[in-house]
């Protein structure tokens, strides 16, 4: 058996940031990770912007950290020399009807604490976006929002992390979490047992199976399906902010943006699956994201 202070489950951008973390104290840290390699789920296909904040809730924790992560991404991004671009965002509205969710996005982002949101007319967004349609008619801008690579990201993550002393070990999915006689948790994979006195669940899609393996109230993450049409980079002078739709009740919406790399992304689509592992692109998605 395997004996450490804290097991982090996952080596997706949470936990390979909570491992760089953690690798600062004199702590005994691993991380388990089921697949070959780091970011080998959700954090390596996203649409890769660092949102300035405006969008989650006042007050909640999502609001925090989203806020409290734009304003270091930065830094970090010097830090660990991975491409970060603050771009800028905007959020379009078509309708002269809907200008009110603008203002309502505009008071929920300042008290979030999003610094610089400014609503602006169709022709001042035409002004520093000139390949907007003339229905744009008012928008949102959020100066603060910011483009990366996210597999970069991941990997001089737990590049860092590594190197301060935390442990890797992959192609080693847990199996089962049973506590110790000493309050401490034993992990077992297929083939090897860890000890530790703190588990830190940071499975992605898959932390409900964590958290069933321990809790006796269970839980049920169901995946959502997300596509996405990548541009070639002859197209990529077309926008240089990212756009967003209005938002509705599945998230934010289908949007584009400059990508770190010099293309042009389109979606995501946003479909409830049963199967986790459905990452397969589909004709409807296609269809959908070419109107």
């Amino acid at each position: 058996m395997k004996d450490f202070d804290v097991i982090l489950i996952g080596a997706g951008v949470c936990g390979c940031a909570i491992a760089r973390e953690l690798s600062r104290y004199s702590l005994r840290t691993c991380v388990l990770e089921a697949e070959e390699d780091v970011c080998c789920g959700t954090s390596k296909a996203n649409s890769a912007i660092v949102h300035a904040g405006f969008d989650a809730p006042p007050g909640t924790l999502m609001s925090r950290l989203n806020v409290e992560g734009s304003q270091q991404m930065e830094r970090l991004s010097k830090e660990l020399d991975f491409p970060y671009r603050q771009n800028g965002a905007m959020v379009l509205c078509l309708d002269p009807k809907d200008l009110p969710v603008l203002m309502r996005l505009q008071k929920q982002g300042e008290q979030n604490g999003v610094q610089g949101l400014r609503l602006l007319s169709g022709e001042e967004a035409r002004a520093i976006e000139p390949n907007l349609s003339d229905e744009v008619s008012a928008c949102l801008f959020a100066p603060t929002s910011a483009i990366l690579c996210p597999f970069l990201l991941t990997i001089a993550l737990a590049e860092n992390a590594c190197t301060n002393g935390v442990s890797f070990f992959f192609d080693t999915r847990v199996k089962k979490i049973d506590r110790d006689s000493s309050g401490g948790w034993i992990v077992q994979s297929e083939h090897d047992a860890f000890h530790a006195k703190i588990v830190i669940n940071a499975a992605g899609v898959y932390a409900d199976d964590i958290h069933n393996l321990v809790s006796e109230d269970p839980l049920r993450i169901v995946a959502r399906r997300g596509e996405y049409k990548l541009m070639d980079k002859e197209a990529s002078s077309f926008v240089s902010h990212t756009l967003f739709q209005l938002p509705g009740k599945m998230g934010k919406g289908v949007l584009l943006t400059p990508t770190i790399h010099g293309n042009l992304l389109a979606g995501p689509t946003a479909e409830d699956i049963a199967d986790k592992e459905g990452t397969c692109t589909t004709s409807s998605g296609l269809d959908e994201l070419s109107r």
